[in-house]
């Protein structure tokens, strides 16, 4: 429908600003999750150049048949991005890469997934260069173990939230840097009504964990067992079930 076009359009532009590009030169892009090529027809109505990379390939064939610019490639991110090291000038990647998130297969690792795609991004990018990627986490756990593999594989940066306080227009664009640590932008919308503006959520080569902002059950609780154990889940990873004993301490005669 064009109000979904019009949504994508709009966080396409979004993007490619946060890219905070060169306005004297085309550049290199790579679009992560391309679909039938929306924010490709932005990249080129703006002068650069564009590579895009998608899962489907009906929603590729549709790119084809529109006539986009840029050059498409058939690709699952979790087996990482397949191109020579510091080729692109900068990524953009919109609702794509929550689904990393996803086992769809046995095999599948989504931890090892992410840091696949996020080291091989790194590798893929001029040093310098920024990748936005607009994703729609189902949780603040899934956010988490996004920005926790980006960190790994070597990025900077953090999450700016635009309009934080609409349930419509709030959106997420985890803001990565290559190399060089800038100045994380303003999310839209975010000067509070005394005008001081809201703390983005921002993550250094040093290990801030974001948990610190919620309430952290204490150490070794079963509250803190049980929330380990549900992380681990979440992770795949093979977990003992909950009892009545999760957590009891045990007598000192033991």
């Amino acid at each position: 429908s064009s109000r979904v076009v019009a949504v994508q359009s709009q966080m396409s532009e979004r993007a490619v600003e946060l890219l905070g590009l060169p306005e004297d030169r085309p550049c290199l892009l790579l679009d992560v999750g391309c679909g039938s090529g929306l924010s490709g027809d932005y990249i080129s109505s703006e002068g650069h150049y564009w590579i895009g990379l998608d899962i489907s390939p009906a929603m590729l064939d549709v790119a084809v048949e529109r006539e986009v610019e840029g050059d498409l490639l058939l690709a699952d991110l979790g087996h990482g991005i397949p191109f020579r090291p510091g080729m692109f000038d900068g990524c953009i990647s919109i609702s794509a890469v929550q689904w990393l998130c996803n086992a769809d297969k046995k095999s599948h690792s989504p931890p090892k997934r992410l840091y696949r795609f996020f080291s091989t991004l790194y590798t893929a990018l001029a040093r310098g260069a920024r990748a936005v990627l607009q994703l729609y986490p189902e949780n603040s756990e899934q956010l988490e173990l996004i920005t926790a593999q980006a960190m790994r594989a070597g990025f900077t940066g953090g999450m700016v939230v635009d309009y934080p306080n609409s349930a419509k227009a709030k959106k997420f664009f985890l803001c990565l840097f290559v190399g060089v640590s800038g100045t994380l932008p303003k999310g839209l919308g975010t000067e509070c009504a005394a005008g001081e503006e809201m703390h983005q959520a921002k993550f250094t080569n040093e290990r801030t964990r974001f948990s610190q902002a919620r309430g952290r059950s204490v150490k070794k609780s079963r509250d803190w067992i049980l929330e380990k154990k549900e992380r681990r889940r979440r992770q795949g990873k093979e977990v003992r079930a909950d009892t009545k004993y999760t957590g009891r301490k045990r007598r000192p005669r033991f």
